[in-house]
């Protein structure tokens, strides 16, 4: 009985053991597991290229794809390959390192020269989102009226456009062009002795326009009918970014930059049929001390619009002094 008892006992212990310990060939599967969660990429020790099936990452696109969670939609950047509700650092800096002066611009455009009184036009295919115009002068006044054609008979969008200076503060705008059958016409309105260089840049990348990326942000107000809207910049605003919208309904407004009590230093007056179809992007370059940008309505009450002003460009390096005695300063 004594000796059946010791053999029960070792039988015990022997099964107690064996079920405390962790056999190889699952911690093998264990390892194989997280293997198969992580990308390591090939930095030398190991290359582990099995990678989740639920967050696929494109080889051809630098960014990483977010996933989406389920119930929610997700928006598709066709320039820099993201894909997912939730965009990477990286696409943002991207944007900003587009930002580029008006005259480093024309240094790249080809342009043609309008003499005064006359009239070039431009038309483009049915997949150009939008058309960037561009006009200078060689420093004298710039008069000229910029259109949009869609079909015989028909402008959708219109603008009246002058400079003071055409060389110091180029004019540069955004058109939406929905549709097809669209041309941009340029007309000098100003005498033989004064030409203009004019240029355009077509935008075919499916993306929003920067009318539509203006609008995101929070500072931005509307404007009622026959009422005026008045902001200052300090001297390092190199440039103003201006758009204006409508709720669908047609836009009439004008645009100003001021430089000294009433001394307009450019004006754009502006129709659009369809304020929400077709917005008005314009960037403003504003040399100098003592800019202020005028938006007025110049449509009746009924006919409210949404205005978006925001700094462009800032050279941090400009300081607002006086550079004579007593502050004066001519503009």
């Amino acid at each position: 009985m004594k000796i059946y008892a010791k053999a029960l006992a070792l039988c015990s212990l022997y099964s107690a053991a064996n079920a405390f310990m962790v056999q190889p060939s699952k911690v093998a599967s264990l390892s194989a597991v997280k293997a198969s969660s992580y990308s390591y990429g090939s930095s030398g020790e190991e290359d582990l290229t099995k990678k989740s099936t639920s967050n696929p990452i494109d080889a051809s696109s630098s960014y990483v794809s977010y996933s989406t969670p389920q119930g929610s939609t997700s928006s598709i950047s066709k320039s820099s390959g993201i894909t997912g509700a939730q965009q990477s650092p990286l696409s943002s800096q991207s944007k900003l390192m587009k930002t580029r002066n008006t005259k480093e611009i024309f240094e790249e455009l080809p342009t043609i020269t309008v003499q005064g009184g006359s009239l070039r036009t431009c038309s483009f295919e049915e997949s150009v989102d939008r058309v960037s115009v561009y006009l200078k002068t060689e420093g004298r006044p710039l008069n000229a009226n910029v259109e949009l054609w869609q079909g015989p008979d028909n402008s959708p969008q219109k603008m009246s456009v002058y400079l003071e200076d055409g060389s110091l503060r180029p004019f540069r705008a955004t058109i939406e062009t929905p549709g097809s059958s669209n041309a941009v016409a340029i007309r000098n309105t100003g005498q033989m002795e004064f030409p203009l260089t004019a240029g355009l840049e077509a935008d075919m990348s499916g993306e929003e326009g920067p009318a539509d990326l203006l609008f995101t942000s929070d500072d931005y107000g509307t404007i009622q009918g026959g009422a005026v809207y008045t902001t200052p910049f300090p001297p390092s605003v190199q440039s103003v970014q201006v758009s204006l919208k409508s709720d669908g309904r047609p836009l009439n407004a004008r645009i100003e930059l001021l430089q000294g009590p009433n001394n307009n230093k450019q004006v754009m007056e502006i129709y659009t049929e369809d304020g929400k179809e077709r917005p008005f992007y314009v960037v403003i370059d504003t040399p100098g001390s003592g800019n202020v940008v005028r938006i007025v309505n110049t449509a009746t009450v009924e006919f409210p619009l949404t205005a978006a002003v925001e700094p462009y460009l800032i050279d941090e390096n400009i300081v607002d002094k006086p550079s004579s005695p007593g502050g004066m300063v001519w503009s």
